[in-house]
């Protein structure tokens, strides 16, 4: 398969539940990485809610060849989701097989010279995350999570079902943990502080680094100007978590 080739390494971004902003993590995570040099694929493997084509402003339909699918390219990257092969607002109504055997045909894609693949999982523990790990064999796993303990209970399950796999974790990162008032300028905290990273050095895995919660990141994202693809406070900050990752890659 395509995804056990030696020179391409399969990271996988999860979280325990939806609402973390995983997805927006994961396609500026790809995007930072690329912009430092390397070359990166993207796999949208939310297959009940796949938001990617959205987040990169691109929803063209890959082509296949050889029955391989072709990835999309976008920002620097490139991609394949559901969300290219479906009509918008269409719902998948799968069993598990069949979502697994769709995420096997998003894996075994013909990348080219990708060398990393970032593979945006779906919330929770279930089917696919265990497809992703039995087929593919993912060189580790980053758990997104926001500060508040609802979020961290189940973040923690993300980390223990890799820890479960043997898939090494290789850090966490927290989403959404400051506010800026565009008002007033003062910093607030809707959904707490340093929780993530309390939690990362209780369960001795790396912390990543935090993401603000900001309404410039939302408004890009849904625009599919990812904020890592511009320059500014916002793409700094997706650029020195993709450092830690490389720096927790290399120990």
């Amino acid at each position: 398969m395509t995804a056990a080739q030696p020179s391409r390494t399969l990271i996988a971004i999860g979280s325990g539940k939806g609402g973390v902003g995983k997805s927006t993590v994961s396609a500026n995570l790809a995007i930072a990485l690329a912009r430092k040099g390397h070359k990166v694929g993207l796999i949208d493997a939310d297959v009940y809610g796949p938001s990617q084509p959205t987040l990169l402003g691109n929803d063209a339909r890959p082509t296949a060849e050889n029955e391989r699918l072709i990835p999309v390219e976008a920002h620097g990257i490139k991609f394949l989701s559901l969300g290219q092969l479906v009509s918008p607002g269409h719902a998948l109504a799968w069993r598990g097989p069949m979502a697994t055997g769709a995420l096997a045909k998003l894996v075994e894609a013909d990348w080219g010279d990708c060398e990393l693949l970032i593979v945006d999982l779906p919330p929770g523990t279930g089917d696919v995350q265990l497809s992703l790990v039995q087929r593919s064999r993912p060189a580790g796993a980053v758990i997104v999570s926001t500060p508040q303990d609802l979020s961290l209970i189940d973040a923690r399950r993300a980390v223990d079902l890799f820890n479960k796999t043997s898939v090494p974790v290789i850090g966490l990162i927290e989403n959404m943990a400051t506010y800026i008032c565009p008002h007033c300028g003062q910093p607030s905290h809707p959904f707490g502080s340093g929780g993530a990273e309390a939690a990362a050095a209780e369960m001795r895995i790396p912390f990543l680094g935090r993401l603000p919660l900001s309404l410039a990141i939302r408004e890009a994202s849904d625009a599919g100007e990812p904020p890592a693809a511009s320059n500014g406070p916002d793409a700094e900050a997706f650029e020195a978590i993709a450092a830690k990752l490389m720096e927790a890659m290399a120990h």
